[in-house]
């Protein structure tokens, strides 16, 4: 698809996890089922890992289950099915990123509606949000499970574009995966890059029309962009 031509966009998708929220919660739930607090890290991209590989062969089992099975798997199956679903019970006590909450009372003053865009389960920014009071900040949260898919293959991106009703080159992906703003590129949207988790953007990556180190950078650069 052509690439988007860089313009202030009718809708924007916020990437959840690490984008919107933090996982550093997680880190602690792990500590206090015996397990190394760096496990976090392992555990988690080898969930996305295994979530894309499973959309790459035919459909992806929902987020859930295959972070049980990298939890298992990561702590080298020392792990009780009791201890397993605590830490992951912890997903819905996620607080939101400071940047994160900037980002969307920004868009919000400007009057651009905001979704958050997860291949997990929705009631993690849903749950955020309503703990701050910020339930009126996101009109939907939408989820690839609804599709058996992770990102970030285009598809993806047009169906959330889609369910917000705006065309691909008019909705702004943000995020602080510099391979899911690459995705979303390459499907024709306008895409946001903050540098806070990667450092920066590496040079195989498709670049972003907007980069700068926090999401609420990002989204003001995206909301002075032209008509």
């Amino acid at each position: 698809m052509t690439r988007a031509k860089a313009r202030k966009p009718r809708a924007v998708l916020f990437d959840v996890l690490e984008t919107t929220v933090r996982l550093e919660p997680l880190r602690e739930r792990l500590v206090e089922v015996g397990r190394p607090g760096h496990e976090l890290e392992l555990f988690f991209a080898r969930t996305l890992r295994d979530g894309m590989a499973y959309t790459l062969s035919g459909e992806a089992p929902p987020f859930r289950e295959l972070a049980a099975a990298q939890l298992a798997l990561t702590s080298g199956h020392t792990l009780s099915a009791g201890q397993i679903e605590y830490v992951l019970d912890g997903f819905t006590q996620l607080p939101l990123q400071p940047d994160g909450r900037r980002a969307l009372d920004l868009l919000a003053e400007a009057g651009v509606p905001a979704y958050g865009f997860t291949h997990g389960s929705a009631a993690v920014l849903e749950q955020a949000l309503e703990r701050e009071g910020r339930g009126d900040r996101v009109v939907r949260v939408l989820s690839t499970r609804e599709i058996g898919m992770f990102k970030p293959p285009a598809r993806a991106y047009h169906w959330a574009c889609e369910r917000t009703g705006t065309r691909p080159e008019a909705t702004a992906l943000v995020a602080v995966h510099s391979w899911d703003t690459s995705g979303a590129a390459r499907a024709g949207l306008l895409t946001g890059f903050a540098t806070r988790l990667e450092g920066g953007l590496p040079a195989i990556a498709e670049p972003p029309h907007v980069t700068a180190e926090r999401v609420d950078e990002v989204v003001t650069d995206l909301l002075a962009l032209p008509d």
